[in-house]
């Protein structure tokens, strides 16, 4: 502990300060200050104490940090003296960012709730937080073609609304709505990079980042005094920050890379002198009548401090004129109503009369503030010039307690990564600023299969991937899990499923059948599929764009031609006369008088080929015998001794019936009789058959069967749903009625 800091020890009584204290760094281009302090409810804010330490080389230019190592050894050393000043130990430190390349972005974010509500600090935080991450998603949108990336380094809200009515503070009132309207402030990572990699070489962990005319506004110029259209203009060494209020809030921020640095660098080219010693001539003409000074050739030199003055006039006036031009368009092309200037660029004598002669407003109000907007605070360390130049360092401390803020490190697949902290980041927010791709987190479908039924859209996904395996420190964990500074993430990319199959098989309208009675016989079969326009079998793998079509209708050629029927007289569908292209729905009646018949033990093996090799249905000889083979398996029998079945001779000639009787040909004269039911509330006899069927009674009653007048026909004997093969009993009351 050198002898500097035993004395200041002594002057400062630590024992009732509390025991949390705030570690502002002001990093600035020319000298970096470093003050601790906390926030009293009845006092304000309190410095406990503050330390300044130049820079021993040109180590930032205009803001911009260019030898980290330069600048970590003068934090470093500022952070041992506060803490010999002290007797504390600090590792968190806030820090604040010149506006280098800054950008600004307008938002608005509101929340919804059910019923009022009170409306808390965590709400108000949390409807901030949206309106920065809105912002963010906006600037994103905007520099995602030039690949750069920028970080948040403040906000300021220009208006809250409670219900839409325009209000101050939200905190403490009951509302359904809540809405911000904020301006977000962006630097490039260039900048924050340097700025974290400085503080963390020096053994200091960032605890909240700020912008520096955010840091010293709120200082410099109350919220009482933002209804007026006000410039503040921190003037440091490298650049001057502007910042703009109007209507009580803050409505613009900008800045230009010139300051005091340009002053002090015509100083050294006027008088011979190198940088440093030059800086110092600068500063001595601000309170001194002379300067005395050593050129490079190590001569004593003096000269009046107006002789100085008058030398970097010219610098001057070109920095002023920039400021001015600067805030004129920040402020919607018009002047401000006043200017305040902070900073010890701005303390060179006439920088704040020129500034005013550029603006067009009078002279007195453009002025340098120090001690008169530092009346909240208090100094516990003596012999401290209580000036311009500790606007911004209180404003950084203060700005801890206003809007915490700060950027954290992870390492994603071993790749350290930054984000902004707003307090709920995630492994996916992670992921996703790194780059990682975001198909690759969730489980991935194989490749699905879009295709038509019947002229509707449909679509069988692929099979489900695994999801991505996520490791945090080590445990498996979930995507949605919070993350923590320093965290080590292992992303393992999610998988890809099996594409997607289907086939016709798999269909539900293939699964249905169509049902129709030949001859008495009634025969179940599974419907026609149509693939593309040809004709396909339930094995069939449906392909992408495939266009299916379902036939629910048999062509009477089709069902001739199926049944193995070469010749045939007398045919009707439902007591009509029928040509082969007549439809055949479900439930339909056909009748014949079968003249030739391929046998039936070659039904399904054998078929009727024409000339072109086609047969009657198109279809080329293989494939029909496929296609009669699945169709035709297993028809269905009615029960024993039912008029009409069809039966083949395995000793007689091929085509030719058994027997008549099986055929419907007609019945022995002494087996028939009449019948009397009732269909559809009305009497009907039949006749001419010793049993009878319920496909009889389209014999002797009208049913319109031609044109299909509902969805299906619903048949039914005595209250029960039956089909057209179902016995009939002398009596039975019958119904038959097209339905939906």
């Amino acid at each position: 502990m050198d002898s500097v800091a035993k004395d200041a020890v002594s002057k400062i009584d630590m024992s009732r300060v509390p025991d949390n204290l705030v570690f502002g760094l002001d990093i600035g281009t020319r000298s970096v200050v470093g003050t601790v302090g906390y926030k009293d409810s009845t006092t304000g804010f309190v410095v406990v104490a503050q330390v300044a330490q130049e820079h021993d080389t040109r180590a930032m230019i205009d803001g911009q940090i260019h030898d980290i190592g330069a600048v970590a050894q003068t934090i470093e050393k500022i952070h041992l003296k506060l803490e010999a000043l002290t007797g504390r130990k600090f590792h968190d430190v806030c820090i604040a960012a010149a506006g280098r390349v800054l950008k600004t972005v307008e938002a608005t974010a509101d929340m919804h709730f059910n019923g009022e509500t009170v409306v808390t600090k965590d709400h108000v935080y949390s409807l901030n937080m949206l309106g920065v991450e809105k912002a963010y998603d906006a600037l994103r949108e905007e520099t995602r073609e030039d690949g750069m990336q920028f970080y948040c380094v403040g906000y300021s809200v220009k208006q809250y609304f409670q219900n839409d009515y325009p209000i101050s503070n939200l905190e403490g009132h009951k509302s359904t709505d809540i809405r911000t309207e904020l301006i977000a402030t962006f630097l490039p990572d260039e900048v924050v990079d340097g700025l974290y990699a400085a503080v963390e070489r020096a053994g200091l962990y960032v605890a909240n980042l700020t912008l520096e005319p955010i840091a010293a506004i709120n200082v410099a110029i109350p919220e009482k005094f933002r209804l007026l259209n006000i410039a503040l203009v921190d003037v440091g060494a490298g650049t001057s920050d502007i910042s703009i209020t109007r209507d009580g809030s803050i409505v613009a921020y900008g800045m230009i890379p010139a300051a005091g640095d340009e002053v002090t660098e015509t100083v050294a080219r006027t008088y011979l002198t190198d940088f440093t010693e030059a800086d110092r001539m600068k500063c001595a003409s601000t309170y001194s009548e002379e300067v005395d000074y050593h050129d490079i050739m190590g001569l004593p030199q003096k000269i009046a401090s107006e002789e100085l003055i008058s030398s970097v006039e010219e610098t001057v006036r070109r920095i002023t004129k920039s400021v001015s031009d600067r805030i004129t368009e920040l402020n919607g092309g018009k002047s401000v109503s006043a200017i305040f200037v902070v900073g010890g660029g701005g303390k060179i004598c006439g920088f704040t009369k020129s500034l005013a002669e550029y603006q067009g407003i009078a002279e007195e109000r453009v002025a340098l503030r120090g001690k008169e907007v530092l009346g909240n605070v208090t100094f516990l360390q003596r012999d401290i010039n209580v000036d311009s130049l500790l606007v911004t360092p209180i404003g950084i401390c203060l700005n801890y307690y206003e809007q915490k803020n700060n950027f954290i490190f992870v390492n994603v697949n071993g790749e350290r990564i930054k984000l902004y902290d707003n307090n709920k980041l995630t492994i996916m927010d992670a992921a996703m600023q790194m780059g990682f791709p975001n198909e690759q987190l969730f489980p991935r479908r194989g490749k699905a299969i879009t295709y038509y039924v019947d002229g509707e859209k449909r679509m069988q996904r692929g099979e489900a991937g695994e999801a991505a395996v996520i490791h945090i420190n080590g445990k498996e964990t979930g995507i949605n899990t919070l993350i923590a500074s320093n965290d080590k993430i292992e992303i393992e990319p999610s998988t890809t499923g099996k594409a997607a199959e289907l086939t016709i098989g798999r269909l539900p309208e293939f699964k249905s059948t169509l049902s129709f009675v030949f001859n008495g016989r009634k025969v179940n079969s599974a419907r026609f599929v149509l693939a593309n326009g040809e004709l396909v079998s339930e094995f069939y793998e449906v392909k992408d764009g495939d266009r299916i079509k379902v036939l629910d209708y048999y062509t009477l050629r089709q069902v001739l031609e199926l049944m193995d029927i070469i010749k045939y007289s007398n045919l009707t569908v439902n007591n009509m006369p029928a040509d082969m292209d007549t439809k055949v729905y479900d439930n339909f009646t056909i009748q014949c008088d079968v003249e030739e018949q391929i046998p039936i033990e070659y039904i399904g093996n054998a078929s009727i080929v024409q000339e072109t090799g086609q047969s009657a249905s198109g279809l080329a000889a293989d494939e029909e015998a496929d296609v009669r083979q699945a169709f035709f398996a297993h028809p269905e029998i009615p029960e024993e001794g039912m008029a009409g079945e069809l039966q083949d001779s395995a000793d007689g000639e091929a085509g030719e019936p058994h027997n008549q009787e099986m055929m419907g040909e007609g019945m022995p004269e002494g087996g028939s009789r009449d019948m009397s039911i009732t269909v559809n509330g009305e009497p009907v006899v039949l006749k001419n058959k010793e049993n009878y069927i319920l496909v009889d009674v389209l014999d002797f009653y009208p049913v319109d069967t031609a044109v299909a007048h509902g969805d299906h026909l619903e048949v039914e004997v005595d209250g029960e749903l039956c089909d057209f093969t179902h016995p009939l009993r002398p009596g039975a009351n019958v119904r038959i009625e097209w339905v939906d």
